[in-house]
């Protein structure tokens, strides 16, 4: 008995190791075998490799930064540093920085008939993690600081993900009003509203005793600075009276600046909400063409950022817009890749001769989609959606329109009923650990991709080496297990 089981032991193993690889030979992909790349794909994945093995340092404005365990940002996200899309004339981000500075330099002037606000719209996208977060008093385990949702050069390093970054630093050198307008970067999902970089234009105003009270009967009796509990009404810090004032005077502005945008007769309102540097806070909403729009949000700041800044004497708001937002409003543009476009039947349309003439915005030819799915069989620990997304854009960049997780399955506990036969059992164990190892319990994603290119028709080729290179590469980057 025992002779014939080694027997069939031997064999057994023989067969198992003879398909394993069998099977081996032909999951392994082809280019592998290749000592010249022949194809677009070979090409792409000879590329990949070299360029993530290029340096060890990542270096923007002339300035290196070692790379390190933070380090997240890819070469697709550097190419559009610097590209500065609100600073092209003519181009429609342009547009609308160009109308809202316009705005305030006209509606706010100073003692000596100068704009009362200036503007930067060229400042550095190069943050240290202390100005873009510690600086805004948001707390080390805020959800914001995930380096899953933000493009990092280092552990101390990041491309700011907003326009306040800078709001402590203004402050700090004198400025009591400004409008910073700049690009901006957060890993995100994939669709038509989404893009990792966009534009926002922020605006600070301080007031000091005087200036708030100066019109208010009896104001030389009224202070801004008391001590009294922390309400939903105001900070622990400011009286009563300095910020329903300084509220009344921040949704004046806004509410003048809307209409400058959008025309007369605009129904606005405004919605309570949580921002960790200003208390009270709020959402503007506008109501366009029957729907209500968020637009922008806003609220007093907190009194000790401003007290960071050196300005222990005054009080303010601060509220920040996007772009992007405000032009796919204005103008019905229905796909944010679109402001990247080089397409002149896109940006010659924004070819205006005055920056306040209307622009209704014609569509260009809409291509048709070429959709395919990828699922795969997620890491036990380490994965990101975001990761996922980023390799998407990564690789198929502006052809791909959207990404959507349409199915998500959990593996379960199953108990397997195997084979009677000794020699078949072992077999099918083989096989089951070769093509489903660990399965048990795993997570599996499966995400449909839709692929259209803004410009022409996409061919089924084109897209198939894209496809395929997003799953060999999703399993050597994030470590996931195919299911295709």
């Amino acid at each position: 008995m025992y002779q014939r089981s080694r027997v069939h032991g031997e064999t057994a193993m023989t067969l198992c190791c003879g398909l394993r690889s069998f099977f081996q030979f032909f999951k392994t992909p082809v280019y592998h075998q290749q000592t010249k790349p022949r194809t677009l794909r070979h090409v792409y994945f000879r590329s990949l490799a070299s360029a993530s093995s290029l340096s060890d340092s990542v270096e923007l404005f002339g300035k290196l930064y070692p790379r390190d365990d933070y380090t997240n940002v890819t070469p697709k996200i550097l190419s559009k540093v610097g590209k500065n899309l609100h600073n092209q004339k003519y181009h429609p981000l342009w547009l609308i920085k160009e109308r809202i500075k316009d705005h305030f330099y006209k509606q706010y002037i100073g003692r000596f008939g100068n704009p009362l606000f200036s503007v930067y719209d060229n400042m550095c996208p190069v943050v240290t993690i202390e100005q873009n977060f510690d600086s805004l008093l948001i707390p080390f385990d805020h959800a914001s600081r995930k380096k899953g949702d933000n493009y990092y050069l280092t552990c101390n390093h990041m491309l700011r993900a907003h326009t306040s970054a800078h709001q402590r630093d203004l402050v700090r050198s004198g400025l009591d009003a400004f409008l910073v307008a700049g690009d901006v970067y957060r890993r995100d999902e994939i669709d038509s509203s989404h893009y990792p970089v966009f534009h926002q234009m922020e605006g600070v105003r301080l007031f000091s005793n005087h200036e708030l009270f100066a019109n208010v009967p009896d104001g030389e009796d009224l202070q801004l600075f008391e001590k009294s509990p922390r309400t939903p009404q105001k900070q622990e810090t400011h009286t009563l009276e300095a910020v329903k004032l300084v509220e009344f005077n921040l949704k004046q502005t806004l509410g003048k600046l809307m209409t400058r945008l959008f025309g007369g007769g605009l129904e606005i309102r405004w919605v309570d909400c949580y921002f960790p540097f200003t208390h009270p806070s709020f959402e503007m909403e506008i109501k366009f063409q029957g729907e209500w729009l968020e637009v922008l949000g806003c609220g007093v700041m907190e009194q000790q950022l401003v007290n960071s800044g050196g300005a222990h004497e005054k009080i303010g708001w601060a509220f920040g817009l996007g772009l992007e937002r405000l032009a796919m409003i204005l103008y019905n543009i229905p796909d944010i890749r679109l402001f990247w476009s080089k397409d002149e039947r896109f940006l010659k349309q924004f070819r205006v001769s005055h920056i306040d003439q209307e622009v209704t915005f014609q569509p260009l030819s809409k291509y048709p989609p070429l959709i395919n799915d990828i699922s795969f069989w997620l890491p036990s620990q380490g994965y990101s959606e975001n990761d996922f997304y980023d390799l998407v854009r990564s690789i198929g960049g502006d052809l791909v329109e959207k990404v959507s997780l349409f199915d998500q399955f959990t593996h379960p506990n199953a108990t397997y009923i195997l084979p009677a036969d000794y020699l078949h059992c072992l077999v099918w164990i083989c096989m089951q650990l070769f093509f489903f190892p660990s399965r048990t319990e795993k997570l599996s994603h499966c995400y449909r991709i839709t692929y259209r290119h803004m410009e022409r028709t996409l061919t089924q080729e084109e897209v198939r080496v894209l496809h395929k290179a997003l799953e060999i590469t999703a399993e050597q980057e994030l470590g996931v297990v195919g299911r295709y």
